[in-house]
């Protein structure tokens, strides 16, 4: 449980726009890929990567829908909605996240999915 509170405080902080947990959140050598390309290694290219996103967007929705641990080890399903420079997104994700032996975030890879979904065959 103590690990979902930490993906959670991840989200918040991306929701109210504070980099201040960031530090203690994250081990010092974070990988962070996210899911359509950037990849980020270490704290401080974490909080640039906050500070400059922020400047022209904003998260407007990031909720964990499950949540799934095994020792050292997580999978967040999740729901994104943002804003960034005046064009509203969204998507449905996946986060692959590993914990140090301390319980900091070391390791997270994002995966995502169109967040509308289509039933050719009609729903069931």
């Amino acid at each position: 449980m103590e690990e979902e509170l930490l993906i959670r405080r991840y989200f918040d902080a991306w929701l109210h726009q504070d980099a201040s947990d960031l530090e203690e959140l994250f081990d010092p050598d974070i990988v962070y890929v996210e899911c359509y390309g950037p990849e980020y290694h270490g704290i401080g290219q974490i909080t640039q990567w906050f500070s400059d996103w922020n400047k022209c967007g904003e998260v407007v929705r990031w909720e964990i829908k499950r949540f799934f641990k095994q020792g050292k080890q997580a999978v967040a399903e999740w729901y994104f909605e943002c804003v960034y420079d005046g064009v509203v997104s969204d998507f449905d994700g996946v986060s692959l996240i590993v914990f140090n032996r301390h319980g900091a975030i070391r390791e997270i890879r994002e995966f995502q999915s169109k967040a509308e979904h289509v039933f050719p065959y009609g729903e069931f």
